[in-house]
């Protein structure tokens, strides 16, 4: 079975490791890596050999997540692992004992560029985005937050819901992805709505996609990395990064209100709604979204578990939920909810570095 990073732990309880060639292989303190053990170190320093030597054993641990580091690379490195290796930025965030510190989020981040890399894409997949709005005034920034994909090739199916197309002709006209769109009466259920665009998918994968919230440029392509390396039926991201807007200020939260862990890189029947990722196969075998007026996601994923579906839960890095005040969104919880779970808090927008935001 190939490497996944399934069972990475944010809070390393270990300071890092020696890892270097033991002449038949990379090893760890003169043993043979065991990812298992490894899951609570905070990483592992590279010793490298006098000359070259397989790199197989090296990616494959950067494949299972274990963050790795080296003061320096060898010169026979390819450049874009030595690149990663040598960013050593993270180290600089130690931990300090408390819940709000930077030092796991930063290696994290380092992590998953690392998965990236050692995680190739075999192929450009085909992913039909699908978007139900009741908002014209947010379709432009959020066609081009698709239009920021990288390593995808994307179309867009939108639902215009109670919205007439001239709302939001400009914003589609001006987006250079294919566009397709019907309109729905705002009487016709929130899941109906998204099953008729749906619909018109094109792609082999649906994404589901929410007007409000930021995705990050390599959001898509590393739900299908997930996907892939999971060998999951239904993919997304935890919902980890929220900005609170009358507050203007972006929380973290790495636990549930009821103080139960809420990992990554697991096998889970919860991922964050605006992040769901399926095949057309697998969406038509469930039957779709449910035709109801809330609560699509939820139910489209109980739905998909009594199928026999794998959900599986990736990295929440690449995602912010924006969050207005509780009557404006389906998920109907106070600003004050969100307060009490953040491990970590911020003025301003704030999200994780992967988003790449300006």
């Amino acid at each position: 079975m190939s490497p996944t990073p399934c069972g990475f732990a944010r809070t390393p309880e270990k300071e890092p490791a020696r890892l270097h060639w033991a002449g038949a292989g990379w090893a760890v303190d003169g043993q043979p890596p065991d990812v298992a053990a490894l899951r609570p170190l905070r990483g592992l320093e590279i010793e490298w050999p006098d000359g070259p030597v397989p790199l197989d054993g090296l990616l494959s641990l950067a494949a299972a997540g274990v963050p790795l580091t080296a003061e320096r690379a060898a010169l026979w490195v390819p450049a874009d692992l030595a690149e990663l290796l040598t960013d050593r930025e993270w180290l600089a965030h130690t931990a300090d004992g408390t819940a709000r510190c930077l030092a796991d989020l930063r290696r994290e981040e380092h992590s998953v560029r690392l998965r990236r890399l050692a995680h190739p894409l075999a192929a450009v997949p085909q992913v039909s985005i699908v978007m139900a709005t009741r908002r014209p005034a947010f379709v432009g920034a959020a066609l081009a937050q698709m239009e920021r994909q990288r390593d995808v090739s994307a179309e867009v199916l939108l639902g215009l819901h109670g919205v007439a197309f001239e709302q939001v002709r400009e914003a589609v006209e001006s987006c250079s992805l294919p566009v397709r769109w019907i309109e729905a009466d705002a009487s016709v259920p929130f899941g109906d709505v998204l099953n008729q665009a749906a619909a018109m998918a094109g792609g082999d994968l649906l994404a589901k996609w929410d007007d409000d919230d930021w995705y990050g440029p390599r959001h898509l392509a590393d739900l299908f990395m997930a996907l892939t390396y999971a060998g999951a039926d239904v993919v997304g991201t935890t919902a980890e990064f929220f900005y609170l807007e009358p507050l203007r200020a972006t929380i973290r939260r790495t636990t549930f209100a009821s103080g139960a862990s809420y990992p990554s890189e697991v096998y889970s029947d919860h991922v964050a709604g605006g992040t769901i990722m399926v095949s057309r196969a697998k969406f038509q075998e469930i039957g779709g979204f449910p035709a109801l007026p809330q609560a699509v996601d939820r139910e489209f994923l109980k739905a998909a578990e009594q199928a026999g579906a794998r959900i599986y839960r990736t990295h929440g890095l690449g995602y912010v939920l924006r969050r207005g005040l509780s009557g404006d969104h389906t998920w109907q919880l106070p600003l004050a909810h969100f307060l009490k779970v953040a491990v970590n808090q911020w003025r301003g927008f704030r999200p994780s570095a992967l988003m790449e935001a300006a």
